[in-house]
């Protein structure tokens, strides 16, 4: 028996274009004390890098593509890293050598280094309703006389839309960044590609420039709603404000989510028109009854994926608002200027009432936290 362990050097999330290390670890478990043990002798081992792409039958027609044959003999020596796997192979890499004719002895274990740069044209890592991008490190190797062993060590992928391409320039020479800094560190600083491409997003998601709307109905204004930028990192709080000074409808209740839209290219659709899967990720609810202002605070959560279009996919980010409107006007409660006693005031038992909804779309980038 050999054990395999592999180690990702930054981790399990990676951005396209990006250097993959992974150290590679085999080892002989038996102990060298025991008097059953014996060397083990690997005839080979080899590494690549896959994306596997996966569509629900209801929702997605994709053409037919023939009767392929997804068996390997037990003798044979090639190495397929999607052997056994549901789906299509979309993406994948030239396969790397570790080692050939390789003995462990007992207790014994050797460490190979595998790197392989993240292609760029890819499709980030997903997991929708309709379709699923996953990611892949397979890493195979056989024993004398044995069949191949497989294991596939799962990864995620983000591509940062916006950026120039290729978005990490390996020649460009880049001045330095911190005059603190002594000139050979901060230019061997810029010179990482994750870094630089960090530092644009970095800039890009920190300009604020305030959008204004007007939110109205058929019988009025509502209110005034006002979001400070958009464009988005993944962990950072999209926050929005009401103005609802300025409305002619009271609004009693409002609520805010943050949605996901998936949309099947038409050509690849199931049934002709068929709806957008929407996801939600998070909802704000308010009541605001005689409110001169209000704001909300939405997380955008770690583990969803940026704004994407492939062949057959698309995927969109959106502010889903609904708003619940008085048909009539409502009279604030009066507090006399030198009242000493505590009033309540009770709300109407019955109003009539009118709810209407809108939708707010913006760009999303994301990175690494």
């Amino acid at each position: 028996m050999i054990e395999v362990v592999a180690s990702m050097a930054r981790g399990p999330v990676l951005l396209a274009g990006e250097l993959m290390e992974c150290l590679i670890t085999f080892t002989n478990p038996m102990s060298h004390l025991s008097t059953s043990a014996s060397s083990e002798m690997l005839a080979w081992a080899s590494a690549q890098i896959h994306c596997q792409f996966h569509a629900s039958e209801s929702r997605v027609a994709l053409p037919a593509q023939g009767n392929k044959q997804d068996v390997q003999a037990e003798s044979d020596t090639v190495l397929i890293p999607n052997r056994g796997e549901r789906g299509q192979c979309v993406l994948d890499t030239p396969p790397k050598i570790l080692f050939c004719d390789l003995r462990l002895d007992p207790g014994e274990s050797k460490t190979y280094s595998y790197s392989e740069v993240v292609p760029i044209d890819g499709p980030p890592s997903f997991r929708g309703q309709s379709v699923k991008y996953v990611y892949k490190l397979t890493i195979g190797c056989q024993r004398v006389n044995s069949p191949i062993k497989l294991l596939r060590v799962p990864f995620r992928v983000l591509v940062l839309q916006g950026m120039p391409e290729p978005p990490f320039t390996q020649d460009e020479e880049v001045s330095p960044s911190n005059p603190f800094l002594e000139e050979e560190e901060a230019s061997r600083r810029d010179a990482r590609p994750l870094e630089r491409a960090l530092d644009m997003l970095m800039v890009t998601t920190s300009r604020r420039c305030p959008h204004m709307f007007n939110i109205t109905n058929m019988r009025g204004k509502v209110a005034k709603f006002s979001i400070f930028k958009t464009v988005y990192r993944l962990g950072e709080d999209i926050v929005g404000t009401f103005n609802f000074s300025e409305g002619d409808i009271p609004c009693l209740q409002y609520s805010v989510s943050l949605q996901s839209e998936e949309e099947i290219q038409q050509q690849y659709q199931r049934r002709p028109g068929q709806a957008v899967s929407v996801t939600g990720h998070g909802r704000h609810l308010e009541s605001c009854l005689h409110t001169a202002s209000s704001h909300f605070s939405l997380p955008i959560p770690l583990n969803v994926t940026p704004g994407f279009s492939t062949d057959i996919v698309s995927l969109r980010w959106r502010l889903h608002f609904e708003f619940v409107t008085a048909r009539e006007p409502m009279e604030p409660p009066t507090v006399l200027q030198n009242q000493s006693e505590v009033t309540v005031w009770t709300g109407a038992e019955h109003v009539d009432v009118d709810t209407f909804t809108w939708d707010h779309r913006w760009l999303l980038i994301v990175t690494r936290t």
